[in-house]
């Protein structure tokens, strides 16, 4: 089923509690921290170029067309993930509109319709400078001459409608709105100049629910710290047993566990991370780490060359670190045997074969 237009935009604080039960469509509600909701279930194509157009009798003043193409731009630069981007062409049936002219609910300054996805988006509408709503006369900060407290960022309104086309639902904040910076797809706008008025970057929360629907750009991106996934790391010698002097290549993989929960990230591989090599003694309880694993050329894919000079055990660690949202991991544990190479007396044949 997709997501239609219900959005709201209006002063935070404004609106009666029972009306924040309509406005969010087609998910269902996350808790505080976590990403958000999904609007809709129908996604875009992975990495998908979706073009806009102004809709004809409604094309936005300059100042307004070039917040809301910034905030197309906006999309682009910070979904750190493979969702789709906007762009505006000169035809297209996904189309954005500026007037009094428009089916957003009576207290909304913008909103779409997602509709057609993954062929179009049936339509995205601002509201003009200047309309008058029960709590004031709506001001677009870009359309003043000079900043003013009170006026809404228009740039930041088109990415957050943009991210619902996305497939965003509002955040669902603390009851103190302290995590209102985790998003920019925000049940109500903020005005000038409080916190957040004019972010255009999409937020942490944002970012983890793009993630989980479209998947990394590549393996080696960062994973948004609202997540907390759980990872799997294998380790795979080419040899269990050696002689002193021989190598033996200790590989690792590791990627995201496949569990449900990660959606689209689920089994997939995670590059550029810190991989430790450690070993514990015969006999130890205590392990010890002795070297980072190099990355190898396949993503996930870790690897080392070890010439070990007595038998010990192995395994792999991977450290959560508080840049992303990635759960730590070990291996399993593998023994690798080393054997000394001993010759008999009076330069015989050897006992064990010596290279």
């Amino acid at each position: 089923m997709t997501a239609r237009f219900i959005d709201r935009r209006v002063r935070a604080g404004l609106l009666p509690a029972a009306m924040t039960l309509v406005l969010v469509c087609g998910g269902n509600a996350a808790l505080a921290h976590s990403p958000n909701p999904l609007f809709g279930s129908t996604r875009w194509d992975q990495d998908q170029i979706v073009g806009y157009q102004w809709w004809p009798g409604s094309v936005p003043p300059s100042w307004m067309a070039v917040a809301i193409d910034a905030g197309a731009a906006d999309v682009g630069q910070s979904r750190n993930s493979g969702a789709a981007t906007f762009t505006r062409v000169s035809s297209s049936n996904s189309r954005i509109a500026y007037g009094g002219a428009n089916p957003c609910p009576s207290y909304g300054i913008a909103c779409m319709d997602r509709t057609g996805v993954p062929d179009k988006f049936a339509g995205m509408w601002f509201r003009p400078q200047g309309w008058p709503f029960d709590w004031g006369t709506l001001r677009w900060c870009q359309g003043l001459t000079s900043p003013a407290n009170g006026c809404y960022d228009a740039e930041n309104v088109a990415l957050d409608e943009f991210g619902h086309i996305e497939i965003l639902g509002h955040h669902v904040n603390y009851s103190d709105e302290s995590d209102f910076l985790d998003s920019v797809v925000q049940y109500a706008a903020r005005s000038r100049p409080k916190p957040g008025w004019n972010e255009h970057v999409f937020g942490r929360c944002d970012v983890a629910r793009l993630q989980l629907e479209y998947a990394l750009e590549a393996s080696d991106d960062l994973v948004s710290t609202c997540l907390s996934l759980a990872t799997s790391l294998s380790i795979v010698p080419s040899t269990t047993q050696v002689q002193t002097g021989q190598a033996v290549r200790i590989t690792g993989n590791f990627k995201v566990a496949i569990v449900s929960g990660a959606r689209s990230l689920s089994g997939d591989p995670l590059s550029g991370r810190t991989i430790y090599l450690q070993r514990r003694a015969l006999g130890a309880s205590t392990w010890s780490s002795i070297l980072v694993v190099p990355p190898a050329t396949t993503a996930g894919s870790y690897g080392v060359n070890l010439t070990p000079a007595s038998t010990y055990d192995y395994r792999l660690l991977f450290s959560a670190s508080s840049n992303e949202g990635l759960v730590g991991t070990v291996s399993s544990v593998v023994r690798i045997t080393v054997t000394a190479c001993t010759a008999a007396p009076g330069g015989k044949a050897p006992l064990v074969a010596c290279e």
